[in-house]
């Protein structure tokens, strides 16, 4: 089995959060932006509180680089998401994240411009309100230098001519020096189980509303048997260089597709990828530094290698069930009501046993009401039987088939159809089990589905009485 697409799901960090929100939920800044979600608390007031505090802390934590003042999840949905309504798209993903992580969300549902690519945007605070604000009053004059560290006396923060430094600042005892309104950020969301975590939950709820088997999605193996491709931002200047990479990837994955279907196991190919792709590749960064042409030679090395692997292998090929599974099932449900219906009948049978027992018991002069009874009794348990007889004789009818006998022979004959099928499956586990040195040839069997229809056919054509038929040769 191929393996499908893999689901797009990127986090990123944000320094300007309130900038963010704007540019991704402001219909003058997008072409195709199609409907916006916000949690209860997530107002812009909230935004800014934040923005703040996080400035604050960053400021006061003396690090450097830039302030992260929350966190984006983008998140590509598979085009036939344009058939459900646009707010229900963006609240149910927002909803769920939030359900979960307990943070505030904004949320914003785009199309790009080349309108190829629908996804969301999903904003996030780390932190979440205190339930009491923390403020700390300043019980004397506080100073902080230039890089927002608190020094101890006013001559720390002062020049050589004795005036407070540009960028120094001076608070009075008795004002607020210090304030905080939310928790200190969750460390969680900085780990790369988190991402992963998330990413499994929203391609689980993609493919919930993906109706075709073959659409759905898969979350990227890191270090599993794929090349992961990258993806090319916008105005990218190495959009050719990474365009050209993923080339040479696609083919590797399409060679590993193939492999795993001609049976070579997942630790030969994981093998050929470690020491053909991932040594070499490391070893050529050590000797030559990064140079992409190289990767690519090297990555397109490695499929030749693994196409000589899958041309010399000489296992037998995997039985196909050539039968038409879901009729099976159909007839198993049909079996099912008649053994249901036959139990009832023969529960009832006995009930007729019992009463008609009693009836012989019942004997003397004064037993004539009684007899009566029970008379009355076994006539309508009688006729109870009859409608039951009846009712599993059009059961089989209503499935065209002339009668019980016939649906029972033809239901035996693909039983063991079945049965020989999974026989032939087992022996080719065990074959391919033994390392692939001396494969045993494959067994050739008639064609099961061709049997099934035929002994179907045979089964329904007995009665001269038009039955109206099921159409069993579906297509393909």
């Amino acid at each position: 089995m191929l393996i499908g697409r893999h689901s797009f799901i990127r986090q990123s960090k944000l320094s300007d959060v309130i900038g963010r929100i704007d540019y991704i939920s402001n219909p003058k800044r997008q072409e195709y932006l199609y409907d916006t979600y916000q949690t209860e608390g997530a107002t812009p007031e909230f935004w800014k509180n934040l923005a703040r505090e996080n400035q604050m802390d960053f400021k006061a934590s003396g690090s450097v680089g830039k302030c992260i003042e929350g966190r984006e999840f983008i998140i590509a949905l598979p085009e036939n998401f344009v058939q459900y309504r646009t707010d229900d798209v963006v609240s149910l993903f927002t909803k769920i994240f939030h359900a979960r992580y307990g943070v505030e969300c904004s949320a914003a549902l785009h199309h790009n411009k080349t309108k190829t690519n629908y996804h969301i945007h999903l904003v996030f605070s780390e932190r979440k309100i205190l339930e009491q604000p923390e403020v700390k009053i300043a019980t004397r004059n506080m100073f902080y230098d230039e890089y927002g560290k608190h020094r101890r006396t006013k001559k720390e923060i002062m020049d050589e001519h004795g005036n407070i430094r540009p960028g120094c600042s001076v608070i009075p005892k008795g004002e607020i020096y210090e304030s905080h309104i939310f928790m200190k950020k969750e460390e969680w969301f900085k780990d790369k189980a988190f991402t992963r975590e998330v990413k499994e939950m929203y391609t689980k709820l993609i493919n919930n509303y993906v109706k075709e088997e073959a659409e759905k999605l898969s979350v990227f193996q890191q270090g599993g048997v794929y090349l992961a491709t990258r993806k090319i931002g916008r105005n990218n200047p190495k959009a050719a260089e990474i365009r050209a990479d993923n080339v040479a990837k696609q083919d590797w994955n399409r060679t590993v597709d193939v492999a795993l279907v001609e049976g070579v196991p997942e630790e030969d190919i994981l093998k050929v990828k470690r020491e053909k792709i991932n040594e070499r590749t490391v070893e050529s960064i050590r000797q030559h530094g990064w140079i992409p042409d190289l990767f690519r030679q090297i990555v397109r090395s490695a499929k030749d290698f693994l196409q000589e692997i899958i041309s010399k292998l000489t296992l037998p090929s995997k039985p196909v069930p050539k039968i038409d599974l879901q009729e099976w099932k159909d007839m198993q449900k049909v079996m099912g009501r008649l053994q249901k219906q036959s139990q009832e009948i023969k529960s009832r049978q006995q009930d007729i046993s019992s009463l008609k027992k009693q009836l012989s018991e019942t004997t003397g002069l004064f037993k004539g009401k009684e007899r009566k009874t029970l008379e009355g009794k076994i006539q309508q348990t009688e006729q109870l039987v009859k409608r039951m007889h009846a009712s599993l004789e059009q059961t089989v009818k209503q499935e065209g088939y002339p009668d019980t006998q016939s649906f029972v022979k033809v239901y035996h004959r693909s039983e063991e159809l079945i049965r020989a099928y999974n026989e032939d499956l087992r022996a080719w586990k065990k074959q391919t089990d033994q390392k692939k040195e001396k494969p045993l040839e494959q067994p050739q069997k008639a064609s099961v589905l061709e049997k099934l229809h035929r002994y179907q056919q045979e089964g329904r054509q007995q009665t001269k009485r038009s039955v109206q038929k099921k159409a069993v040769d579906r297509e393909r």
